[in-house]
C-alpha cells in the first residue's frame, strides 16, 4: 500500500521529517501516516491503494477524547486550504513556532502553514521533557529574525502556564496571533489575555476538518457552518476530510456532500449562531448529562465556576451516576495561585471540601444559585492539581467520572 508510516519526534529532530510532510502538498511525495516517535505504528484496517483518495496526503488519527480514535484522509487540497485560508484572515504568510505534538492535526497544520511561508519549516520546541514557560520562551527567541508576521498555535492549558509567568506573557504579546483550540479556553484565560494586549485567536474545528476552521466565531473563506435540527454544529466546505480510511459506513455517518458540491461534516458538538452568523459552541452531545429528567449542558457550568466562585483557575463538569437522579452535576476544579487546597500535592479534595482557602460543594452551590438553574449546580466537587488529559488539551472526562466512584 502507498500509505507510508511516519514517525515523528517531540523535539527538533522532526525538522527531519518536515521535507517530507511538506511533500505531500504538490504530490511530490507519498501520502504519509504519522505516529508519535516511541509508539508503536498504528494498526490499519484492511485497505488497499483502491480505498485510498487518489489525492490522499495524510492520515491522522484523532484524539480518542470520546471513543476509539479514527484514521481521517485529509487530501492535499484539505491542507492547502485551510493552511492559506489562515493566513487570509491572519496577517498573510509568516513564521511558525511549533509548540504542539506534530502527529496531530493541530501541529502538522503549523507545518503545513510555514511549509507556505519564506521560512519553510517552523520553528520547533523540544517538548520531550514536557511543555514549560522557560522552554517555550527559549524556543520563540529561536526564532528567525524576519519582518514576516510570527505566529504560535497553542492549547488552553498551555496558554494559561504561559499567563501564569511574566517572561511567558512577554513572549506571546510578541507573536502577531496566538492561535488557541483543541478544548474550551475558560474566561478568566481569554480576559486575561486581553488585558495583557497578546492577540489570541480562539479556534473551532477538528481533525475532521483539517483543525481549525472557524477562528473567533467566524468560519474561514472556504468554510461554512451550519447549526441542524438538533443544535449539532454541521461544518462545511474546502477543509472537510475525505473521510475515515477503512470504515466506510462511519463516513456515511458523519460525511455528507450536497447537492451544490459542498463537502459537510456533523460534529458531535452543540451550539448555535448570532445574528451576525459568530458561532457559540455550547458543549457535546455526548457529554449532556442528565439528571432527574434533566439535560445539563457541562459548559455553561464550566464557565459560571470560572466566573463566580473565588479561588478557582479552570474548571471540567462531568456526570457522575448516582442511583436516584440518574446522574449528578460534578465538577473537578484547578485553583489559582496562592489559594490552598489543604491537601496534598495531587490530592483530590472529598464531596464536600475541605481544606483551607479552597471552595467547597457548598461555596459552589451559593455561589451560582440563581445563575444557573437548580439543575445544574454541582453536588459534588473536588480540587486537583491537573486535569487528567486525551488528546492535546483535551481533559479526559472519562477518568474524571471515574474519579468521583467509591473506593
Amino acid at each position: 500500500m502507498r500509505l507510508q508510516p511516519i514517525p515523528l519526534p517531540s523535539g527538533p529532530a522532526l525538522l527531519d521529517a518536515v521535507g517530507s510532510l511538506a511533500a505531500v502538498l504538490d504530490g511530490s511525495g507519498p501520502p504519509l501516516l504519522p505516529y508519535a516517535a516511541g509508539s508503536p505504528p498504528p494498526v490499519l484496517p484492511p485497505v488497499t491503494d483502491a480505498d485510498l483518495p487518489d489525492d490522499l496526503a495524510i492520515v491522522v488519527s484523532t484524539s480518542g477524547s470520546t471513543g476509539i480514535p479514527k484514521r481521517t484522509m485529509l487530501t492535499a487540497n484539505n491542507l492547502l486550504a485551510s493552511a492559506s485560508a489562515a493566513h487570509d484572515v491572519l496577517s498573510g504568510p509568516g513564521s511558525w513556532l511549533l509548540a504542539l505534538p506534530a502527529h496531530h492535526v493541530a501541529g502538522l497544520q503549523v507545518i503545513m502553514r510555514a511549509a507556505l511561508g519564506s521560512a519553510g519549516e517552523p520553528t520547533v520546541m523540544d517538548l520531550v521533557g514536557g511543555f514549560t514557560a522557560e522552554g517555550f520562551v527559549a524556543a520563540a527567541h529561536g526564532m528567525p529574525d524576519t519582518p514576516d508576521p510570527t505566529y504560535v498555535s497553542l492549547v488552553p492549558t498551555q496558554v494559561a502556564r504561559l499567563l501564569a509567568d511574566p517572561a511567558g506573557v512577554e513572549t506571546l504579546a510578541a507573536f502577531d496571533a496566538v492561535l488557541c483550540g483543541a478544548a474550551a479556553i475558560p474566561a478568566s484565560v481569554r480576559t486575561r489575555a486581553h488585558d495583557l494586549g497578546i492577540r489570541l485567536v480562539t479556534t473551532f474545528g477538528m481533525t475532521e476538518t483539517t483543525g481549525g476552521c472557524v477562528y473567533n466565531g467566524m468560519p474561514l473563506p472556504v468554510s461554512e457552518v451550519h447549526i441542524d435540527n438538533d443544535r449539532h454544529i454541521v461544518l462545511g466546505g474546502a477543509t472537510v476530510a475525505a473521510g475515515y480510511l477503512g470504515d466506510p459506513a462511519m463516513t456515511a455517518d458523519h460525511f455528507t456532500d450536497d447537492a451544490d458540491g459542498v463537502r459537510w461534516f456533523r460534529a458531535e458538538d452543540l451550539g448555535h449562531l448570532d445574528d451576525d452568523g459568530r458561532l457559540h459552541v455550547t458543549g457535546r452531545a455526548d457529554e449532556i448529562i442528565n439528571t432527574g429528567g434533566v439535560k445539563v449542558a457541562p459548559g455553561p457550568v464550566e464557565d459560571a465556576l470560572v466566573r463566580y466562585l473565588p479561588g478557582v483557575r479552570d474548571a471540567v463538569v462531568v456526570g457522575v451516576p448516582d442511583p436516584a437522579w440518574g446522574q449528578v452535576v460534578a465538577a473537578v476544579v484547578t485553583l489559582l495561585p496562592g489559594v490552598s487546597d489543604g491537601a496534598g500535592s495531587g490530592s483530590l479534595r472529598g464531596p464536600d471540601g475541605g481544606g483551607t482557602g479552597a471552595p467547597t460543594v457548598s461555596d459552589a452551590r451559593a455561589a451560582l444559585r440563581g445563575i444557573l438553574p437548580d439543575a445544574a449546580l454541582p453536588r459534588l466537587l473536588r480540587v486537583v492539581d491537573a486535569f487528567p488529559a486525551k488528546g492535546p488539551g483535551k481533559p479526559d472526562r472519562a477518568a474524571i467520572s471515574a474519579s468521583f466512584a467509591p473506593s
